[in-house]
């Protein structure tokens, strides 16, 4: 049978396509990285399978495959497959793709998967053209987006979808689409003999930082950039990985201990009140490719840790870097955890809080799990007051200064956590 002339175009289409949409899997058993989302027995592939899929909203960085995902369901539930993007598409495109779904289903009984890159771009009026036709089963909607749902997708619509979040893809699945790259004879680099120095790959893997698209597109650039040698190999090399990122890449450790070196040190530098030290650790940390939210996550650790009640403010600021780097990413949010660092750097520290804890913790594992005092109990019905619950609690607001009353159990009268100096 000749080839149609739909395939003979999107064979030619392909010819020309970036190396990251040549390699775009097919199936889910070819997809790497959303094992937990779409690996077998998983409620999103079984409702796929069942041919019961609901509209969805796929969340979750770049590079990650919420399009191939989108593709795949089309092509599983042999449906139609429409794509729009919120940053060049407006109503009237919108339109057209739902009569063109509305005659599908009426004249074919052929449903359409809508795919709607970055959802969240588009304003309420827009996503409230998709309602009717989401409840109507018309189309099944799967939005795609990088922003938090709940604040980017407007209730009506986001009432009527299941979210289901994609990860970023691990270092170890991102050396597992490279290496298939490279050695895919038809649509990735398997005709050419390319060899990889020592290191390139951890740096492709750092580079992309969970994006598998960026890695694919690096690979491509550096390696349509390198010389052939004389017996046609191709020596992918540091430089050229490097050149290809437009950036010089820092050495991190595959493996882990340099991550764990930095950010001891990025600790050590703020609880030293050492700002410029701290900015420096950071910088070497961020510009090497690790996660921003990793760091975040330790700020805020850091802020009741080693500064506590010496600066209470230091949490407010730590959650709202972490929250900006959240809403942001990179490269944005490199200035926001810059503030944040050196904001806690010069902050007054204090263990005391960590401490009295840690006191208080080792208290509950090594003692009896005392009785709350009947005074301190609450007594939300007649039997609990018969039993004498809340009985004599003093209600502080009812008083001016302190009130004389224990708060301990019996057993632990006069315990003290804090140090004297009350922080």
């Amino acid at each position: 049978m000749p080839p149609s002339l739909f395939n003979l175009a999107e064979d030619r289409r392909k010819q020309f396509a970036p190396l990251a949409d040549r390699m775009r899997p097919e199936g889910f058993d070819d997809l790497v990285g959303q094992d937990d989302l779409i690996g077998k027995g998983r409620p999103l592939r079984q409702l796929i399978e069942n041919d019961q899929l609901p509209s969805i909203i796929l969340w979750g960085p770049p590079g990650t495959g919420k399009t191939t995902i989108a593709k795949i369901i089309a092509r599983e539930t042999k449906s139609a497959f429409a794509e729009l993007s919120a940053t060049s598409s407006g109503i009237q495109e919108v339109r057209a793709v739902m009569k063109r779904a509305e005659e599908d289903l009426a004249m074919y009984g052929k449903r359409t998967v809508l795919f709607i890159d970055e959802i969240h771009r588009f304003n309420k009026a827009q996503q409230d053209t998709f309602l009717p036709h989401v409840e109507r089963g018309i189309i099944i909607l799967i939005g795609a987006t990088t922003e938090n749902p709940s604040f980017e997708v407007n209730s009506a619509l986001l009432s009527r979808c299941k979210v289901f979040i994609v990860k970023r893809i691990e270092n170890a699945d991102i050396e597992r689409i490279v290496n298939r790259a490279l050695i895919d004879q038809v649509n990735g680099f398997g005709k050419r003999k390319i060899k990889l120095q020592d290191g390139v790959m951890a740096m492709l893997e750092r580079a992309a930082n969970g994006d598998a698209r960026s890695a694919l597109n690096t690979l491509e650039l550096a390696v349509n950039a390198s010389p052939k040698e004389k017996n046609g190999t191709i020596d992918l090399t540091l430089d050229a990985v490097a050149s290809a990122l437009q950036r010089i890449v820092v050495p991190m450790d595959k493996h882990g201990e340099e991550h764990y070196n930095n950010i001891s040190a990025l600790h050590k530098s703020m609880r030293g009140s050492d700002a410029d030290a701290a900015l420096y650790w950071l910088a070497r940390m961020i510009e090497g490719g690790e996660d921003p939210l990793y760091v975040a996550r330790r700020l805020v650790r850091f802020a009741s840790e080693d500064i506590g009640l010496a600066d209470p403010r230091a949490l407010e600021q730590a959650l709202a870097c972490f929250q900006a780097c959240h809403l942001i990413g990179m490269p944005e949010c490199n200035v926001i955890l810059a503030q944040c660092v050196a904001y806690l750097a010069r902050a007054p520290k204090s263990n005391a809080l960590y401490i009295a804890y840690g006191r208080a913790a080792k208290d509950v594992k090594e003692k009896p799990s005392y009785g709350v005092p009947l005074h301190l109990r609450n007594a939300p019905t007649k039997l609990m007051k018969d039993l004498e619950y809340g009985k004599g609690y003093k209600y502080n607001p009812n008083f001016d200064g302190p009130v004389d009353q224990d708060y301990f159990p019996d057993e632990m009268k006069g315990t003290k956590y804090f140090e004297d100096d009350g922080q």
